[in-house]
C-alpha cells in the first residue's frame, strides 16, 4: 500500500512539473526536467533533458521556450537540450530591469554554469536572436554553433533600414498607457502579430493563442515584453561598440522564413560573422516552428550534425 502511495504522488508531481511549463500540446518530453534556476539578478524557469552534447534554445517574443517542444524532442535524441524563457518572459521571474540582451546573455551563460555546461550550440528566433548574438559576442568560448532565425539584430547589417518597414511600428510601442491599453486585451494584441506575421495564420492554432496568451496575462508579463523592445537602442550601441573590434567567428546558420525575412537573414550576419550558412524555411512566414516545424528541423538538425 506504501508503494502505491509513493508512486501515486511521484506520477502527481510529474503531473505537476509537466503542467507547470506546458499546456495541452505543449509538454516536453517525459524524461526533461523543469527548474527554477536563480542567476545574475532573476530567476529563468528552464527545461532540460536528452543526453549528447548540449544546445541551447531561446524563444523569441509572442511565445516562451515552449514553442521549442518538437525542436526539443528531436534534438533530445543526440543532445543535452537546454530551453530557458527569457528575463520577463514565460515562467520566468519579471525583475525591474536587465532587458537589454547584454545582461540577458549573461542570464543564459549563469544558465549553462549551473546545469554545468561549458559550452552549447545556441538556437534562437526572434528576441532571442538578440540575446544570442550577445552571448556569442561575450562568451565565444560557450558558443560552438550559432543558429539565429528570422529576426533583425539591432545595430547589426542594414538595422536602420529595417527599422523604416511600417509592420514594425511595435518597436517603439511601450510605456504605461500602452500598457493600461493592452491589459486584459493581450490575446488582441498579440493576434496581431500571429496573424500578420505568418504566411498562413491558420497555421498559429487556436491552442497555441489561447496559451501564450494566458502567459502575456500573467502579472508583469507584458511590462516586460515592452522593456524587450525599449532595450533595443541600448542593444544596437552594444553590438556596435562589439563590431568595432571584433567579429562571430564561429559558423552561423542564419534562417528566414520564405514569406518573411528570407535570405535577408544571412545579409545582416554576413555583416557581423565570417562563417555565414544561409537558410530558408519554404512555405513559412515568421512563425516557423508553427507554419513549418519539419522544414525548421531539418535545417537546425542537418547543421548541428555537421
Amino acid at each position: 500500500m506504501r508503494t502505491l502511495i509513493h508512486l501515486l504522488l511521484a506520477s502527481l508531481m510529474s503531473l505537476i512539473l509537466a503542467t507547470s511549463s506546458s499546456a495541452q500540446g505543449f509538454a516536453f518530453p517525459a524524461k526533461f526536467t523543469v527548474r527554477d534556476i536563480a542567476t545574475n539578478g532573476t530567476t529563468i524557469h528552464v527545461r532540460s533533458g536528452g543526453t549528447g552534447p548540449a544546445v541551447v534554445l531561446l524563444h523569441g517574443y509572442g511565445e516562451t521556450g515552449d514553442m521549442w517542444v518538437a525542436l526539443a524532442a528531436d534534438l533530445a535524441r543526440d543532445h543535452t537540450v537546454i530551453v530557458p524563457d527569457l528575463r520577463g518572459m514565460g515562467l520566468s521571474s519579471k525583475p525591474a530591469g536587465g532587458f537589454d540582451k547584454k545582461t540577458q546573455a549573461g542570464d543564459v551563460s549563469g544558465v549553462m554554469s549551473a546545469l554545468g555546461v561549458e559550452q552549447a550550440d545556441v538556437v534562437a528566433h526572434d528576441i532571442g536572436n538578440m540575446v544570442a548574438f550577445q552571448l556569442a559576442a561575450q562568451y565565444p568560448q560557450r558558443v560552438r554553433k550559432l543558429v539565429l532565425i528570422d529576426a533583425p539584430v539591432p545595430g547589426v547589417g542594414p538595422w536602420e533600414e529595417i527599422l523604416k518597414n511600417p509592420l514594425l511600428w511595435h518597436f517603439r510601442f511601450g510605456g504605461p498607457d500602452m500598457e493600461r491599453l493592452v491589459a486584459g486585451r493581450e490575446r488582441i494584441y498579440l493576434d496581431r502579430f500571429w496573424n500578420e506575421f505568418s504566411a498562413s495564420p491558420d497555421r498559429f492554432s487556436e491552442a497555441a493563442r489561447s496559451h501564450y496568451a494566458k502567459l502575456y496575462a500573467r502579472p508583469g508579463a507584458m511590462h516586460s515584453g515592452f522593456a524587450q523592445f525599449a532595450a533595443f537602442d541600448q542593444d544596437a550601441t552594444d553590438n556596435r561598440a562589439y563590431l568595432a573590434h571584433d567579429r562571430l567567428k564561429m559558423p552561423v546558420l542564419a534562417i528566414g522564413g520564405q514569406k518573411s525575412f528570407g535570405p535577408m537573414m544571412a545579409t545582416v550576419m554576413r555583416a557581423a560573422a565570417d562563417d555565414v550558412t544561409e537558410g530558408v524555411v519554404p512555405d513559412s512566414g515568421h512563425w516557423i516552428m508553427e507554419e513549418n516545424p519539419a522544414a525548421t528541423i531539418r535545417l537546425v538538425h542537418g547543421f548541428l550534425a555537421r
